[in-house]
Parts: structure tokens; sequence; C-alpha cells
């Protein structure tokens, strides 16, 4: 049978993710590769990150992608340097950029060994531009942060998937399913005890906080699989 993986924020630890899919994922082109999100910033490679999921796309494996939102700040950072007017000789000032540097963008910046945001290479940011907010399977809808239950209809919510952390699932709202999500690190331990009583919680948080290393119970790139619900974790190798 297919696997279906789930992989959440990776935040630019390449040699991480290296790992975690040449020790425990091993893909087939028949298994299906869901990655929440936050692929950038913190860790010290996020182009090789990037690069690693464009290649999976490129040998034409099922790579189903959302965006975190570290994403959404880098691209509107970028977009919003793009839109800047000079007046004799000075630039006004970038909101975004200056929101995006304070978590994670100069690391990111320095992975694609660029100093000024107009030379971070466009092919980069428009493919993060293009992710998902959100993936909905038979039994689990998929996001980077959580989702806004308070709203009748959930999935309008386009923040709360980037940002949220805090929520109550209701899961009647999306048909009953589980919801699975990174961004808001959460112990090894406390991981487990989700996923192992999905119909207690009704939820998943699965970031156990990669860029984390050294700090006990956090530090691990998780991978879930689906069918199994099998976890596995591949301690840091970046950081």
């Amino acid at each position: 049978m297919p696997q279906k993986w789930i992989i959440p924020d990776i935040h630019g630890c390449s040699k991480t993710l290296h790992a975690l899919f040449d020790y425990y994922i091993k893909p087939s082109k028949e298994d299906e590769l869901y990655f929440l999100g936050d692929y950038i910033d913190r860790g010290p490679d996020a182009r090789g990150v990037i690069d690693f999921i464009m290649k999976l796309q490129k040998d034409n494996y099922a790579v189903h992608l959302l965006k975190g939102n570290h994403e959404e700040t880098c691209v509107n950072a970028c977009w919003e340097e793009e839109g800047l007017k000079s007046f004799m000789g000075f630039r006004g000032k970038n909101v975004s950029r200056a929101a995006w540097l304070q978590f994670g963008g100069k690391e990111t910046m320095r992975s694609f060994g660029v100093k000024d945001l107009r030379d971070m290479p466009g092919e980069y940011i428009e493919w993060m531009d293009t992710l998902k907010t959100h993936i909905i399977l038979d039994d689990f809808v998929l996001v980077h942060a959580g989702l806004n239950f308070s709203n009748p209809d959930p999935y309008e919510d386009e923040i709360a998937m980037l940002w949220s952390r805090d929520f109550s699932p209701e899961a009647e709202k999306i048909g009953g399913r589980t919801l699975i999500h990174g961004h808001m690190p959460i112990n090894l331990e406390t991981i487990f005890m989700l996923k192992d009583n999905p119909g207690k919680y009704k939820y998943i948080d699965l970031d156990n906080g990669v860029y984390m290393a050294g700090r006990e119970g956090f530090g691990n790139l998780v991978a879930l699989e689906l069918n199994s619900m099998e976890l596995y974790s591949q301690y840091n190798l970046d950081m």
C-alpha cells in the first residue's frame, strides 16, 4: 500500500531533512508526501531545503506543499522591497523586511548568498507565493498553523491557517476530520500523546522545534505516516 507521509516545519535544516528521508521515509513514486510549511528561516540552509523539495517535484514524486507563516513573511518582504521607490537616492522603509529579519530572515538570505532582498532568486519567491493554505484528506485536514473554528466556515480564514496559535478544534465543522498542523513547537512526548489519541484531542501538532537543538524534548524533525500512524523522529544534524 502506498504510504502517506506528513513532514512539518523544517526551518532551513537540510541535513536533518536528508537524513529523515534517507533513514526513515525512503519514498517510492507511489507514496504521497505532505509538507506543512516553514521550510525557511532559523536554520542555516533554507535554499538547500527548497532545492531538495523542488528536486522531488522534478523527479515526479507526489509532493503536496503548504505555505507557512515564514514563507508568507518572506514573500511579503520581497514584494514590498520590489515596490519601494527611491527618492534622491533614498528608499522607503520596508516594514515586512524588518519583521522577517527579526525571526529568521537573516539566515535565509545568507543561505542564498544575498544581502539585498532584490537579489533573492525570483524562482524561489514565486514557488513560496503559490503554496496552498490547506489540504483536505478523507480523515484529516492539513494546515500549517490552525483553523479559526469561531468562523462558520473555518476554511475562509487564511490568516489563521498561517498564524494561529490558540484554537479549540470542532471536528463537526471539518467533516469529523482530525486537524494536523505544525507551527507551534511542543515536546516529543506530547506529540506522541496527541498522535495516539486523535479521537480524544481531534488535532495533532507535529512541530518539535527542529531548530531548538539541545533543549530537552525538542530539536527533532518528525514524520508521521498516516496509514500506520507511526511517528519517526530525526535529531538535528544542522545546528
